[in-house]
């Protein structure tokens, strides 16, 4: 347990979450400040710390809000967008609203929010059970993990996913589901199958798969929270050889230092998995090369399917 928190300290520390977070007198403080002064780098001492910043910013972005083109994927093949939003506001069904976007482990970032949405929300004024509501937090860009991307008038068109949709959570410190990011950190409440389930058209997953739609329902169904299966779309096992499903859990994008197959699956380093994910699993537009995907006998969706040979252009991945 002891290790467990150090490693989570260590990074909301390392990604500058905590900020504003330790207290320290006004003597310490102005000592501390005295000391940043002076040891303030120079020369190519200060061409290093620019550099590293300068990537620890972009790094969070990427993670936090890129999206790798997997718009193309979610949005316009998939149509989620279109079970988000509901037929009442140019979508189809009833939508999902904010409760059952949280029942589903989707987390809200509290800092995206106005803090007159936010009181609004503790007032009880702002009608949680509305789709339209979901659809406003998008345009915020508060739905951790999701960016809904619209047109000039407002209206949802396609949507796309982030690292941060499985990899981050948040402490709860608003409302159950709603507060601070937590990057890095496992989304054990969420639940991938019964938001892919929603899908208007499902039909890539189940010509891929070459089942039927029940049959996909079936399988996405009982992966349940916390858990993804990163190899159905290559192996096209739903299942373990002992009957129990084959997903696992979603793991921590945190405390890998050092760690060279990191993966769950053993398959490969962090650069791998992150190749192997972006470009395969959230469907963005990059490269992922592994000729191991190509043995039709182990993984015969990966074979005819020819992932482990993706080419997305432009890449975006990489």
């Amino acid at each position: 347990m002891k290790s467990i928190l150090k490693v989570a300290v260590g990074l909301v520390t390392f990604l500058g979450l905590a900020a504003g977070s330790y207290h320290v007198n006004g003597a310490q403080e102005a000592s501390a400040q005295s000391q940043n002064k002076k040891a303030a780098p120079s020369g190519f001492d200060a061409v290093i710390q620019n550099n590293s910043e300068r990537m620890m910013r972009e790094g969070r972005r990427i993670f936090r809000y890129d999206t790798f083109g997997s718009e193309a994927f979610w949005g316009d093949a998939l149509q989620l967008h279109k079970a988000i939003a509901g037929e009442k506001n140019g979508g189809v069904g009833g939508g999902v609203s904010p409760k059952t976007a949280l029942s589903v482990g989707l987390k809200v970032d509290s800092d995206a929010l106005p803090d007159s949405l936010k009181q609004q929300i503790k007032d009880g004024k702002v009608n949680l059970d509305d789709p339209a509501t979901t659809l406003a937090l998008l345009k915020l860009n508060s739905v951790v993990g999701v960016t809904g991307i619209f047109d000039n008038s407002g209206n949802i068109k396609s949507m796309g996913i982030q690292c941060a949709f499985c990899h981050s959570s948040v402490d709860d410190s608003f409302a159950p589901g709603i507060g601070k990011r937590l990057d890095g950190w496992a989304n054990r409440d969420l639940n991938v199958g019964a938001i892919v389930s929603l899908a208007p058209n499902p039909k890539p997953f189940t010509d891929l798969l070459g089942v039927d739609v029940a049959t996909l329902k079936k399988v996405l169904g009982s992966w349940g929270p916390g858990c993804f299966d990163a190899e159905l779309d290559k192996d096209g096992k739903a299942l373990r050889p002992d009957g129990k499903r084959a997903c696992t859990l979603i793991p921590p994008a945190l405390g890998l230092a050092g760690v060279n197959l990191h993966t769950w699956t053993g398959f490969g380093s962090v650069t791998y998995w992150n190749a192997y994910v972006a470009a395969t699993e959230m469907h963005g537009s990059g490269t992922f090369y592994d000729a191991r995907l190509n043995n039709k006998d182990q993984y015969p969706v990966a074979a005819k399917s020819g992932s482990g040979n993706t080419r997305g252009t432009p890449d975006l991945v990489t």
